[in-house]
């Protein structure tokens, strides 16, 4: 089985959409699949990491300008998103459409919030079947199957969105979580047993544009801390802000390190007695282990998951990061009782068991649906 994967990731993206491509596609590889990706070349790409992860990638070019003389005449509809593409739908879908040609896969796997229904339909004769990884229910698709991993979503919110025989996967049991979790699940479950506040690890994604790490370890030199903890930041390599996180981890009260490109996080986690962690698809590796968590949100569409997380008692929630020097204190001594240690990660438990790739791989190996 051959399976394309289109998605991008950049300064202003992120690297989400990419590493949960790539959890899908190694379990797929797994399987016997042959996978590939196309991504633009934004600043901040991950082509380097994909190849590193041995497979083959086609990089389009940020400055591609397919011309198109009756542009003018296409009534495209502009979306949420349309600037995270660099390019229009129809430019981004002829560069495709000669790579698609060539593979013609069984599966083109989309995870891209500046695509919807004009793009996939002008490509639908290079490929047999369309999976879409959303989390917005904002456009039109025309998709066999959608996943949609985040809480607070229901069917009734795509039903006006794709044909009325695709498959919809709805959910935190479907989020794309690598399989270090589901097995270190157990482990970090048994930790919380005796609630403690002595590790805390920081993670606000790859990239971190807001620098919302650096406001946090300078928000948390005003807390009140066990004088034995300790701090982890994890950070990736293309991080606009590391420099200024290192300068400002050597400055900590308690003992701080930068970790960057770390390819253990399910460890990490697993050994943290609370994250300060951005929204968004880490929300639900932090659930499957049970770790009790001060979220911030980063970016507008993260805001309904953070809030449905909020009211299903799993995290404390910082819904600005510009709030947190205000913020963070008082969340921090609430963690610091352990009643509310225990009910943030009994109730985070409950969201997200970490098998979420194997249903989509079982879904997707049902030539019937």
């Amino acid at each position: 089985m051959k399976v394309v994967f289109r998605t991008d990731a950049s300064l202003q993206i992120g690297s989400g959409h990419v590493m949960r491509c790539l959890t899908l596609a190694e379990a797929l590889r797994a399987e016997g699949a042959e996978c590939y990706f196309i991504c633009r070349e934004h600043p901040g790409h991950l082509l380097d990491v994909i190849r590193g992860k041995g497979f083959n990638a086609y990089g389009l070019s940020s400055a591609d300008n397919c011309s198109d003389p009756d542009m003018s005449a296409r009534q495209t509809i502009e979306l949420t998103h349309t600037h995270w593409l660099g390019t229009t739908q129809y430019q981004d879908a002829k560069i495709c459409a000669p790579i698609l040609e060539k593979i013609m896969p069984e599966w083109l796997i989309v995870d891209h919030y500046a695509l919807d229904a004009e793009w996939e339909a002008s490509l639908q004769t290079f490929f047999t079947r369309l999976l879409v990884i959303d989390d917005l229910a904002d456009r039109k698709h025309i998709c066999d199957v959608l996943i949609d991993q985040n809480l607070g979503h229901a069917e009734q919110d795509y039903t006006a969105l794709v044909p009325n025989d695709c498959r919809l996967m709805i959910g935190p049991q479907y989020a794309l979580l690598r399989p270090e979790f589901a097995r270190l699940r157990k482990q970090s479950l048994k930790r919380r047993v005796s609630p403690r506040l002595e590790h805390i690890l920081v993670t606000m994604g790859g990239i971190d544009q807001a620098n919302a790490t650096g406001w946090t370890l300078h928000a948390l030199k005003t807390c009140a801390l066990p004088v034995s903890c300790q701090i982890s930041v994890v950070m990736g390599l293309n991080a606009p802000n590391l420099a200024k996180v290192a300068d400002a981890a050597a400055n900590m009260p308690w003992p701080t390190e930068v970790l960057v490109n770390i390819t253990d996080m399910g460890e990490r986690m697993a050994s943290a007695d609370i994250v300060i962690g951005a929204a968004g698809g880490t929300s639900w590796e932090r659930c499957c282990l049970g770790v009790p968590t001060i979220m911030v949100v980063l970016a507008d569409n993260q805001k309904s998951g953070a809030k449905a997380l909020l009211s299903s008692g799993c995290v404390e929630l910082i819904e600005e990061f510009r709030d947190i020097p205000m913020q963070l204190p008082a969340a921090i001594r609430s963690l610091a009782n352990e009643s509310t240690l225990s009910a943030l990660s009994e109730n985070a438990r409950r969201i997200c068991d970490g098998l979420g790739v194997q249903k989509v791989l079982m879904q997707m190996s049902n030539k019937n649906g």
